[in-house]
């Protein structure tokens, strides 16, 4: 990850609960930055639920139209001047990650590397920095999938064949190798830089990446629009934590790719928006399993009851 700066930068902005929820993958706004921010939100007062705020780490002094970018994630502060500050001379993502705890998700225990010491005795311990993609674990929709895959390996499920679609950080396809330690295991994402992030976080834990068994396979792909994803399919779990919109478009392509009797696990989608997810990918022959919610965060988890071509 990135290494210690001595000229970095910290913006704050006010936000809403709401849009401090909904800025998962807003990071793709900045891909075209040299060093894209680390994006942080909190509830800095439990009197005011409703209050958050926006940080943004940067490795330099962010621009006018940098921080007008920034400011347009977050709708509520239109009128409000981002406060700018310079940090010391210290590492600009362990000062992100300070207020990161760790996360227990079934067997899963996901840490930053400030915690690796504290690790529980038993645990699948994996070790992702909140650096450049969204994905530490630390959102509802990111431990909701973690919380499914946990409970398919409890009820005896098997899966060889994984794709993750929209990997961020690459946990999720390092969480189903873990548990499913023969399969063959593929990760894409739209943003180039989550794919860079993914290897990186494969190196800190030991996941060997390459297209055969016991290995990941990453790819720089909108969806599965690549041809080396293509040719894997059909798969038996298909992991896809991104959002409703984009699930909802998806819908033929991944229930496509899904060979009968495959589990589709979905999520990035708010209460309100599961029913329209789920009635998308009813249309293309699934069908209910289970379901985990998370705050206002469910993860759907859907089986495939008749064959379709994948295409």
């Amino acid at each position: 990850m990135a290494p210690a700066m001595s000229d970095s930068w910290k913006v704050t902005l006010p936000c809403t609960k709401a849009e401090g929820e909904q800025l998962q993958g807003d990071i793709l706004q900045f891909a075209e930055l040299d060093s894209p921010p680390v994006l942080m939100t909190s509830e800095p007062d439990p009197s005011r639920p409703d209050d958050w705020r926006l940080d943004a780490y940067f490795d330099a002094e962010p621009n006018r139209q940098t921080l007008d970018l920034l400011r347009s994630l977050v709708p509520s502060a239109a009128e409000a001047e981002p406060l700018v500050e310079k940090l010391p001379d210290e590492d600009w993502v362990t000062l992100s990650q300070q207020g990161l705890e760790p996360i227990r998700a079934g067997r899963f225990f996901v840490h930053t590397p400030a915690h690796r010491d504290a690790v529980p005795s038993g645990a699948v311990a994996l070790e992702i920095d909140a650096g450049r993609a969204f994905g530490t674990g630390q959102h509802e929709t990111t431990t909701g999938c973690l919380l499914a895959l946990d409970r398919l390996k409890e009820t005896g499920a098997s899966f060889g064949n994984i794709v993750d679609v929209g990997t961020g950080t690459g946990l999720l396809a390092f969480a189903a190798l873990k548990l499913w330690p023969v399969a063959r295991v593929a990760a894409s994402d739209i943003d180039p830089v989550s794919i860079e992030v993914s290897e990186e976080n494969a190196a800190i834990n030991a996941i060997p990446l390459g297209r055969a068994r016991g290995q990941v396979e990453l790819a720089v792909a909108p969806g599965l629009e690549h041809a080396r994803l293509q040719a894997r399919a059909p798969y038996d779990l298909i992991i896809a934590n991104i959002l409703a919109g984009p699930l909802i478009e998806l819908a033929p392509s991944l229930a496509g790719a899904l060979e009968a009797g495959g589990r589709l696990v979905l999520a990035g989608l708010l209460d309100h928006q599961a029913e329209k997810v789920a009635a998308a990918y009813r249309r293309q022959g699934m069908m209910a399993s289970s379901r985990v919610v998370r705050g206002d965060w469910p993860t759907l988890v859907m089986r495939k009851r008749r064959a379709l071509g994948w295409r």
